[in-house]
């Protein structure tokens, strides 16, 4: 039960977000004449409303050219696909809400291929953090794009400021063949999924998942192991799936985090998992966008 695929749980398919097709050519974005070279006929953009992607009559990601774009519009290079330049323009605001707040997003998560997926999401947290980063966290003063949109530097102070991702782990924990998964109150009814939390300074991953189980659920957890990452663009994580054991059962709710956590039986979670947007399982398991999804699989056929 080792580290296992960069962008596929073995045996359960491949991880939402991950595996983009695109090159991402970072000597191209460090040599402006190059990339200035780029911007011709040639160059695809891809084409966003606001932070929504824009879908063709096949259900595949749009793309269009510069001239789609308005002149001043701050553009990104997201990298070389089939030997075409493919920028994204930065929207005029960005993210305010959580991602179960998007109802268009979650549409679309269902309807694009896993490398349509992969490139969309790695677009939208990129133009996402630029429309929320115009001004230097330093000095106040407006920053400017630079290395193809992969920084923004300050003329007024020198800051440099980089494309931040946050770290949260996402772990089962494991008591004798039994899973817990709990609810959080903006989930929908009836829905459980794994605990999670961001990584906080000074942490391991280790330490993070610990710490997270204890002051969700009270329970001390360990033998935690890492099993799979997923890149999540709302509005920019690093999804760290881990596996751990705990021999305690009760469970200390934290009511400000949960409204409800329980234990599963290996039965139950494949019930769920089977019934899927259903109403008929013990539980609603999470969307198979949701790296919850892959963990949960990779659960029931691992050994027991």
């Amino acid at each position: 039960m080792g580290p296992l695929g960069h962008t596929e749980l073995h045996g359960t398919g491949p991880i939402a977000f991950a595996g983009s097709p695109i090159d991402r050519s970072d000597h191209i974005r460090t040599d402006p004449e190059a990339l200035a070279g780029l911007m011709n006929w040639r160059a695809k953009v891809l084409l966003l409303d606001g932070l929504l992607p824009q879908m063709d009559d096949a259900g595949g990601l749009l793309w269009g050219t510069l001239a789609d774009i308005a002149e001043d519009a701050e553009l990104v290079f997201l990298g070389m696909l089939n030997e075409k330049a493919c920028f994204a323009a930065v929207p005029d605001s960005g993210a305010t809400g959580p991602a179960y707040a998007m109802p268009r997003a979650w549409q679309a998560i269902q309807l694009l291929s896993p490398g349509d997926l992969a490139i969309y999401g790695g677009a939208r947290s990129l133009v996402d953090w630029h429309a929320r980063h115009r001004f230097c966290a330093n000095c106040g003063t407006g920053t400017k794009p630079t290395k193809g949109g992969w920084q923004r530097n300050c003329g007024a102070c020198g800051a440099q400021h980089f494309p931040r991702t946050d770290p949260v782990t996402i772990m089962l924990v494991e008591n004798e063949g039994r899973l817990l998964l709990g609810r959080q109150p903006r989930f929908p009814p009836r829905s459980f999924s794994a605990l999670a939390g961001f990584v906080e300074p000074g942490e391991t991953i280790e330490e993070a998942v610990a710490r997270e189980v204890h002051e969700e659920a009270g329970l001390h957890v360990r033998d935690v192991q890492y099993i799979a990452t997923q890149p999540w663009p709302f509005p920019s994580q690093l999804m760290i799936g881990c596996y751990s054991q705990t021999d305690e059962t009760e469970i200390t709710l934290d009511i400000e985090e949960l409204e409800e956590a329980r234990w599963f039986t290996r039965d139950e979670v494949q019930h769920a998992m089977d019934t899927i947007g259903s109403e008929q399982g013990p539980f609603n398991a999470p969307p198979a966008a949701a790296i919850a999804h892959s963990l949960l699989k990779w659960w029931l056929e691992k050994p027991e």
